[in-house]
This record gives structure tokens, C-alpha cells and sequence, in this order.
């Protein structure tokens, strides 16, 4: 009871969330380490704690039994309890239930106002994570097991192992529930808690405790490669987009190591086939001008061109529109546009990609529309004797699918004037000088 009171209070001070104003929210399934871990908590803290517990409803009567048990308990100590059923049209997966309990935990967070999730994960928790990693074929990081904290997620009891757990629990005549589903071995992680750890320790009795050394042994070796790694990252990516031509110059481990990044970063599951698909589809596109996309989930893509290496993902994209009556500044979303009069000769023409234009608006008055693109769109590209389709302009400047939605342009109607880093309507040209300078630029 001492050594999980002590290592508890000790994980408090070390990430500095021992304050009693703090709202603590506890994963709380009701089984042995959800119930030390409560209930340690209640005993050496005065903060507020709630009880959260997302019921499955995968085991009918017995999940039901279960949700009581713990708000029975709950009562009995004087902690609050919260609960929420499980979206019955969530797959009976334990990728999708896990997926599902911590956008139950996120949303939690925000109803109780708090930025602390306690989970109740011990060694052994942390041990068959790593068994469990090493067969799907994980890089060094993943061998640093289940992290201390992650965003609002704390685990005070990950030094503590299951054996220890158990006698607090006898000790305090704590009545945990028994999830009869953790007999099942047809999950992976209970194959491993029953029959592949009991193996190890037949091989080395002490086989719990060495799999946690080589945790914290890779916790340093990443350390040192992250710092190597962000080196290069730095002088290869420019605002989260990688430069394909150098990505590729680089050793066949680096590359690896960058893509494995990509998928610790986005949460995502994989293995050594995934990345390997991901660096020879980078490679295959690596000279494509318009690009293609590769996708990681539903919602999240990688797309490569020959320039760049993006992560993209389906998002909503806000209308922008904004009305232009008269000379002078606009803001636009995070822009600045500028419409000034301007009649000098000008000697030599800025690039496209500067975002100014020299116009003539003589046979175009104002007003004018900024927006984003609409259906109907036309342009006159400049040197054209004719109109075309916007998207078919779009297509010919090798403009991604995914950026089409983010570009800005100086309308009139559905005519556009000038499509903001890619060109002017020939329209709007200056034949002897400008009547209008037109700037674009971030606030």
C-alpha cells in the first residue's frame, strides 16, 4: 500500500499536477488497476476526481452489472461517477473500442473542464505492449512502450506491476470487477498476458523486469535519434511540407525513419510493409508534376509531387468572400489585400508567385468579389483569345486537388481576374501602363 501511495505522489510532483485545484479524470473501468488506482487517489488527494467509464455493452448483462458495480463504488468513497454507452454501430474490434474510449476520455475532458486523464496502466500493461510490438515489427520508439504522459493522458501506476496491484486491492477489501472477456484469447493482448509472458518467464524468471530495462534503454537511444533526425528534417521541410528531391538523396534508413515518424505522429498502426509502401510510393512520384495521393485512413492522405511531400486530410473548407468597392486594404481570413492606383511605367514585371500584380482596370471598374472558387468559373489566361473553364486552367498550372479549395481569387461575376500565385486574366493586362498595383499577402 506504501509503495503505490508513494510512487503515486511522486508521479504527481514530477509533472507538476499535484496542485488540489486540478480536476482529476479517472479511466475507470472497475477491474483491479482502475480500482487501485481510484482509490489510491481518493485517499492522498483532495482534489475533485470523476469517475469516467464508457460501457460496451458487449457483454449485455454483465457490462450493465459492471457499470453499476462501479457506480455503487464510486458512491461508497465519495468520488463522482460519469457514464456513457458505446455507439452500438462502433465494429466489435478492440482497434475501434479503443478509438471509441478515448474520444469518450477527450470529450469528458472538456465537459469537466479538466486536462488530466489518469488511465491505470501498470508493467505488465506496458511489458505486453512491447511483446506485442516486436511481433508486428516496430522501430526503436515503439519499443519505448506505453508513454508516462501523453496530452492529457497520465499513468502514475506504469512502474507498478500487476502482482502489486492486486494486493493493494486484497489489502484494502476492494471488490474489483472480472471482465470475463479478458479469458478470451482470441485477443491479441490476452493471448500474450496468458500464454506468451508465463513462456518468457519460464526462459528467465526475471523476464518482466528485463523487457522494461529495454523501454527505458530505447527511451534514451530515440532521444538521440530525434535529435539527430530533427537536424535533417530542418533542412530538407519548409512549414510541415518535405522537399521531394532531397527526401530522396537521402539513405534509405533516414527515409525509412522519416515516414515511421509520420505515422507515430498521426496515431496511426503500423509495421515495416506500410513504410515500405509509403517510401516506394514516394519514389514512384517523385517526378510527377500534378502529384498523387496515397491514403493512410479515410480522412488522411499522403500526396507527393516532384516537389513536395504533404500530409493532407478531408477537412471542411470555409467559403471566404469578401467585397472590393473601392481602393484600399481588405482582410480576408488570415490576408491582406491590397488595391492601389498606380500609373507609372513599369520597367520589369513581378513573378507570379510574388502575389503582386500590375493591372490595367480601365475596361474592368470595380467592384470586385475575393473569394474562394465557385461552379462556373472562367478565365481568359493571359496571351488567350479565348475563356476557358477555371478548373481546366487549374489543371493545365499542375495545381493539386487538395489546394484548389484554398486558392483565393480577384473576381468580377465569374469572370476571374486574377488567380492570386498563378496568374492575371488576360483581360486585366497592361498594354502601356498600369492603371492598379494589387498586393496579397499574410497578415
Amino acid at each position: 500500500m506504501i509503495k503505490i501511495h508513494k510512487t503515486i505522489k511522486s508521479f504527481l510532483k514530477k509533472y507538476d499536477i499535484d496542485k488540489s485545484d486540478l480536476v482529476y479524470l479517472v479511466a475507470f473501468s472497475g477491474g483491479f488497476d482502475s480500482m487501485c488506482l481510484l482509490y489510491a487517489l481518493k485517499k492522498i488527494c483532495k482534489n475533485k476526481i470523476v469517475a469516467i467509464h464508457l460501457n460496451h455493452k458487449w457483454r449485455a448483462k454483465e457490462s450493465d452489472l459492471e457499470e453499476l458495480n462501479c457506480k455503487n463504488f464510486c458512491e461508497h468513497i465519495g468520488v463522482e461517477f460519469y457514464s456513457e454507452n458505446i455507439n452500438p454501430q462502433i465494429a466489435k474490434t478492440e482497434t475501434a473500442a479503443r478509438e471509441a474510449r478515448y474520444k469518450f476520455f477527450e470529450n469528458c475532458a472538456q465537459k469537466f473542464n479538466s486536462k488530466i486523464v489518469f488511465t491505470a496502466h501498470n508493467k505488465n500493461d506496458n511489458v505486453e505492449t512491447l511483446v506485442y510490438r516486436i511481433c508486428t515489427g516496430t522501430g526503436i520508439s515503439g519499443l519505448q512502450g506505453i508513454a508516462n504522459i501523453r496530452d492529457i493522458y497520465y499513468r502514475p501506476l506504469l512502474e507498478i506491476n500487476r502482482d502489486d496491484i492486486d494486493a493493494y486491492c486484497k489489502s484494502q477489501n476492494l471488490i474489483p470487477n472480472n471482465d470475463s472477456s479478458n479469458n478470451n484469447i482470441k485477443y491479441k493482448r490476452n493471448l500474450i498476458r496468458k500464454n506468451v509472458i508465463p513462456l518468457l518467464q519460464e526462459i528467465k524468471p526475471s523476464a518482466l523486469e528485463s523487457i522494461s530495462n529495454l523501454s527505458e534503454i530505447a527511451k534514451e537511444e530515440s532521444q538521440i535519434i530525434e535529435e539527430y533526425l530533427s537536424l535533417v528534417i530542418s533542412k530538407i521541410s519548409d512549414e510541415n511540407k518535405i522537399n521531394t528531391q532531397k527526401f530522396i538523396k537521402l539513405s534509405d534508413a533516414l527515409q525509412n525513419k522519416i515516414i515511421y515518424n509520420i505515422f507515430i505522429q498521426y496515431n496511426l498502426d503500423y509495421d515495416r510493409k506500410k513504410i515500405l509502401k509509403i517510401k516506394n510510393f514516394i519514389h514512384e512520384n517523385s517526378n510527377t508534376k500534378s502529384g498523387k495521393t496515397c491514403s493512410l485512413t479515410n480522412n488522411l492522405w499522403i500526396y507527393t509531387n516532384e516537389k513536395i511531400i504533404e500530409i493532407i486530410s478531408k477537412k471542411e473548407q470555409a467559403q471566404l468572400y469578401c467585397q472590393i468597392k473601392k481602393e484600399g486594404k481588405y482582410e480576408i481570413g488570415e490576408y491582406i489585400f491590397e488595391i492601389e492606383k498606380f500609373e507609372k511605367p513599369v520597367r520589369k514585371f513581378p513573378d507570379d508567385e510574388q502575389n503582386i500584380a500590375y493591372v490595367n482596370l480601365a475596361k474592368m471598374p470595380m467592384p470586385f468579389e475575393l473569394r474562394t472558387r465557385q461552379d462556373g468559373d472562367i478565365i481568359k489566361p493571359l496571351g488567350s483569345s479565348g475563356t476557358q473553364k477555371l478548373k481546366k486552367y487549374l489543371n493545365a498550372k499542375k495545381i493539386p486537388n487538395h489546394e484548389k479549395n484554398n486558392l483565393l481569387f480577384l473576381t468580377q461575376g465569374n469572370e476571374i481576374l486574377w488567380a492570386i500565385n498563378l496568374g492575371i486574366s488576360d483581360k486585366i493586362k497592361v498594354t502601356t501602363h498600369p492603371t492598379h498595383q494589387l498586393k496579397f499577402y499574410k497578415k
